[in-house]
């Protein structure tokens, strides 16, 4: 069977490619930000607006 190249040619133009630095995160993580999010609306929400979402029976 025929290949799809050839083993000398592997990497090639991965290693030509000029590295360029990360840009600085301007965010959170976005696990980290579902995080903060999850506990100002669930964790420290007031007593009287837990449980009035959607799906509730009042």
């Amino acid at each position: 069977m025929p290949t799809h190249g050839s083993l000398t040619k592997a990497g090639k133009v991965r290693s030509q490619t000029p590295k360029i630095e990360a840009r600085p995160r301007r965010q959170p993580i976005p696990r980290r930000r579902n995080w903060v999010n999850f506990q100002k609306r669930i964790i420290y929400a007031p007593e009287e607006s837990k449980g009035l979402g959607r799906g509730s029976f009042l």
